[in-house]
């Protein structure tokens, strides 16, 4: 049993009380209050689940739905928490609580879904959610947790719930290795730069973080590049020395794969442990077993998606590379254009093709400015203010807490995340702190957070971001208002609790409202003048919106494509290397472009289950995107219509998961997305039918 002392004397446990509708301590929260923080919790998840299972009374809603959804607050807050720390403060000694915690924390979800007593009464209240006088919400909410139960195998035998549980909880331990190994990469490994001439091309910002990390690394007299994305990509898109831009790609490429850190060989047991678990839940393969709970249904109609857009994009790719040849050989580089010469050249062409050079725009993207620009827009269309405090703690010195409000009104919090660093994963994600909710009369006022991971300017000095990334800033706020805007009673069903090929709708959604003039005139001002960001650049800016749309949109559908195809496989055994060879020449996978995730550090795909064989998931969300941003262009206000937003926020931002989101679609835009608008967005050639 919990003792409220226990509670009190725990932070990872403790209510979250104080000021802003109350927070989590983290002034107080130390690694070592994890593991005993979750075993009272799990005691109490147990213990609420058993008390609602054995509950005498015939089951209703109230006392069987709303029992489990207010069931096991402690462990709510104490795997909230677990999060944040294993994502952004991953220490070795995190670590080791993140591999305690993840097959028990597996186990127990299993124990839970697979109670019998608990199915039989979620199953009573599912079969009478119509002839119960359930509200609208209340008949969807037993369907998705009945749904939930059935596809997490609570009606199979008691011997295969068994060997399903086992599955999940080695599948537990498998992601966690697969994540740490791809994260003791990232940090383990650097680019050695020996001398000045390896530098040639780079900016001031780009040589001061080189020899910041080296000064890091005790490498005196010589500069290094971290092996992430966000400081690697600027390298190959600016380093003039070929050979640099080589051995950069080849460290960034090879995570994960061979060494002390090699996920190879976890790969093939995942791949051999989901198949496995798919057919006991019914399904021929893990891809039919994703798609089957989500907007798409069937591997087939994602892979119709994949390969519709896959022809066009290559053609443009074929493109974009004769542009770079013909450029390269004017400047007497006769060498075929190969994977580290991409950016490096695209940028090149950019600049002569639209005139516009990345270190041109740079100085006009100021991080604080952008986001300014990020909450100016959000009220604009949903009569949101931000407002930052300081009277909250918060787990590293980098991050900024705000409160958003409307009409005076708290909405949440929102905290920001912007640096990397060491323990911290690579990419850019949005997280629940607190998710809204109305649950037994209390209205609970959600935690968000965003994440990015830009290079940390020297001391004094302005966050200059790139155009690429101020992309991502305004994608992630996306699903940061989302999550902000939510207004549902249970929070099964708040927020982004909604299937994985429609979440992504919000964040690409609001990626529009960066290139939009009146955003640019008010917010892209150069940090050292405080002068708008010209006309003339801004029109660059927005005649290059669909330049170099086929190496983007190829390096992401072959990682879709492979993801899909993999999991299509069946008992087929899987080489990652070997299979990526023969995906990669089935597809036609064009040699100057690699995939944007190999494998072995594909962590969408085998660091959970959240996106895996689902990566497809972004370019069905696309599709409905490229639909509704030409709906707000069409409107009388344009991008900031307050009709559209009005629209936009009580049909698909307030509601979560109470209205399928088909149907949440159709009523938002009159009809069901169509492909057309996506290739116009891209620049493409119509799909063929």
């Amino acid at each position: 049993m919990v003792t409220p002392a226990d509670i009190t004397a725990n932070p990872v446990l403790a209510a979250w009380d104080g000021p802003h509708g109350g927070a989590p301590a983290f002034d107080k929260i130390e690694t070592q209050h994890f593991i005993p923080a979750l075993e009272a919790a799990m005691v109490e998840k147990r213990a609420d689940v058993a008390a609602l299972s054995d509950e005498a009374a015939p089951p209703t809603f109230a006392n069987t739905l709303e029992a489990l959804e207010a069931s096991g607050p402690l462990l709510t807050r104490a795997t909230r928490l677990l999060s944040i720390y294993t994502s952004t403060l991953n220490t070795p000694a995190m670590r080791e609580v993140q591999t305690w915690a993840s097959p028990k924390l597996a186990a127990l979800r299993d124990e839970i879904t697979h109670n019998p007593k608990l199915f039989a009464r979620v199953k009573a209240v599912y079969d009478a959610r119509e002839t119960s006088g359930l509200s609208t919400e209340q008949q969807r909410l037993a369907f998705v947790v009945h749904d939930r139960f059935v596809r997490q195998g609570a009606a199979l035998s008691a011997a295969d719930k068994t060997r399903l549980a086992e599955i999940n909880q080695q599948l537990a331990a498998l992601y966690t290795r697969f994540s740490q190994n791809v994260l003791a990469d990232e940090e383990g490994q650097a680019l050695v730069l020996e001398s000045e001439a390896d530098l040639a091309g780079l900016s001031d910002a780009q040589r001061e973080a080189a020899a910041t990390e080296a000064k890091t690394r005790d490498l005196a007299g010589k500069w290094a590049v971290a092996n992430t994305r966000s400081a690697i990509e600027p390298l190959l898109t600016l380093a003039d020395r070929r050979d640099v831009r080589e051995k950069a790609f080849r460290l960034f490429i090879s995570r994960g794969d061979g060494g002390a850190h090699d996920n190879r060989p976890i790969i093939g047991e995942v791949m051999a442990l989901r198949v496995e678990k798919a057919r006991l839940l019914g399904h021929p393969t893990f891809a039919h077993m994703i798609a089957d709970g989500q907007m798409a249904k069937t591997p087939d109609a994602a892979m119709k998606l994949l390969t519709a857009v896959w022809g066009p994009a290559k053609a443009r790719v074929a493109e974009e590379v004769a542009e770079m040849e013909d450029l390269a050989k004017s400047e007497g580089a006769n060498e075929p254009i190969a994977a580290w010469d991409y950016r490096y050249y695209g940028e090149k062409v950019r600049k002569a093709k639209y005139d516009l050079d990345e270190a041109e725009v740079k100085p006009y993207l100021q991080l604080p400015r952008m986001m300014k620009g990020m909450f100016w827009a959000a009220g604009q269309l949903f009569g949101l203010e931000f407002a930052q405090v300081h009277d909250l703690p918060v787990y590293h010195p980098d991050v900024l807490v705000y409160e958003a409000t409307r009409g005076g009104e708290r909405v949440g919090l929102w905290y920001f995340d912007p640096y990397a660093r060491p323990g911290k994963s690579s990419g850019a994600w949005m997280s629940e702190y607190r998710t809204q909710q109305r649950l037994g009369g209390e209205a609970v006022t959600p935690i968000i957070s965003n994440n990015e991971n830009f290079i940390a300017p020297p001391s004094g000095e302005p966050c200059l971001i790139s155009w690429t990334d101020a992309v991502t800033l305004f994608h992630e706020f996306g699903h940061g208002l989302h999550g902000l805007n939510s207004s549902v009673t249970y929070p099964s069903l708040a927020g982004t609790a909604v299937l994985r090929d429609f979440v992504e709708l919000p964040s690409q959604l609001f990626e529009h409202w960066l290139p939009t003039r009146e955003m640019l005139a008010r917010f892209a001002t150069h940090y050292r003048t405080g002068e708008p960001m010209p006309e003339a650049l801004v029109d660059k800016l927005l005649r290059a919106e669909t330049f170099h749309q086929g190496f983007k949109t190829v390096e992401y559908l072959s990682c879709a494509l492979l993801d899909l195809k993999a999991h299509l496989l069946g008992d087929a055994p899987i080489d990652p290397t070997t299979f990526e060879h023969a995906a990669l020449d089935e597809i036609g996978m064009p040699p100057q472009i690699v995939l944007r995730h190999r494998l072995p550090h594909f962590s969408h795909m085998f660091a959970s289950e959240g996106y895996a064989a689902g990566y497809y998931n972004y370019i069905w969300a696309d599709t409905l995107t490229a639909d509704a941003a030409e709906a707000f262009a069409a409107a009388p206000g344009g991008f900031y219509d307050k009709d559209m937003a009005k629209k936009l926020l009580e049909g698909i931002l307030s509601i979560g998961n109470t209205v399928e989101p088909g149907e949440a679609f159709r009523r938002f835009l009159g009809r069901d997305a169509e492909i057309d608008a996506l290739m116009r967005d891209r620049g493409f050639a119509p799909a063929l039918a």
